[in-house]
């Protein structure tokens, strides 16, 4: 599949669900194998290395879920980062592990924040914005590729008919995932957008650089918020910066959902049902994969007969 989209010219990105475990799996080589007969303080341990784990556990569910999008990428990275570089008086037993943990986090999303797919996909997600970037370089960098990508977009609205019907960002917005009440991060995203309350943009010389420093300058909405829904009520305010995060926050995190998919399709199309044409099972899987989402945003529609 790589292959075929690199003969294709079209990008990809790898799992990000997949390289976390694979930080997880260094992480859980640097321990010492554990004695058939556990004693006490190996059950200590063992409850120690759960509690480092559980916030890769919490991000892996968080990115799990069908609207987590590539926005999340670059603040779970600098996040787990944070959250592993701290030194606590709990860490006896586990600071090689840690230590371990954090360089194989270095390593495999060593470029994360000078990839365009990222980082522009960070920026226009109104609970992120530029709050999570480590440096001011890729914060930088990152906008000048969104600057770059309104720029097309905008002469490539020209040429169109009429703008509203080639805006994607006029779409239902998806639904959010419910929030977690025990959050193992406890602010840790709150500090990031502490550290970045005080900065402010240069100047603007250009209509999309107006509409990008506006933006930027503004509160970031809560992380439990909807990004979909800020474009869909801020569309008319940023109508250049609306059409290119519909672009980019349509890309999903990790693979988890298309697989989900496959699963669908393997449920609905078995040895039991195997006469089923191929638009009868496309049908199928729409409904299967839309109308739970449908129906939630049109309440009324589960039973009509009411109005």
């Amino acid at each position: 599949m790589k292959k075929a989209m690199r003969d294709l010219g079209v990008s990809s990105l790898g799992c990000f669900s997949h390289m976390i475990q694979l930080v997880v799996h260094d992480g859980l080589l640097s321990q010492k194998s554990l004695p058939a007969t556990l004693t006490a303080s190996h059950w200590t341990l063992l409850e120690k290395i759960n509690t480092i784990l559980a916030p890769f556990e919490e991000i892996t569910k968080q990115i799990s879920v069908a609207t987590s999008t590539t926005s999340e990428v670059i603040p779970s990275v600098v996040v787990l980062k944070r959250l592993l570089a701290k030194q606590t008086t709990e860490d006896s037993g586990i600071k090689t592990m840690k230590a371990t943990l954090l360089a194989a986090m270095g390593t495999r999303f060593q470029t994360v924040e000078a990839e365009p797919l990222y980082s522009v996909a960070t920026i226009l997600d109104p609970r992120y914005k530029d709050r999570y970037f480590t440096s001011a370089e890729s914060s930088k960098l990152a906008r000048s590729a969104l600057t770059q990508e309104v720029e097309r977009n905008e002469e490539s609205s020209l040429q169109t008919a009429t703008t509203e019907a080639a805006d994607p960002a006029s779409k239902t917005p998806r639904m959010t995932a419910e929030p977690n009440a025990s959050s193992c991060f406890k602010g840790v995203y709150e500090e990031f957008l502490q550290e970045h309350a005080a900065e402010q943009g240069g100047a603007s010389s250009t209509a999309t650089q107006v509409q990008i420093e506006t933006y930027l300058a503004e509160k970031t909405i809560h992380r439990t918020e909807s990004p979909f829904e800020y474009w869909g009520k801020n569309k008319e305010r940023f109508p250049s910066l609306a059409t290119t995060a519909a672009k980019f926050l349509s890309a999903p995190s990790t693979s988890i959902d298309s697989e989900r998919l496959f699963s669908t399709a393997s449920n609905i199309l078995d040895e039991k049902r195997n006469r089923l044409s191929g638009d009868h099972v496309e049908t199928l899987i729409f409904l299967k994969k839309n109308l739970p989402m449908y129906l939630s945003l049109n309440p009324k529609d589960l039973n009509p007969q009411e109005d």
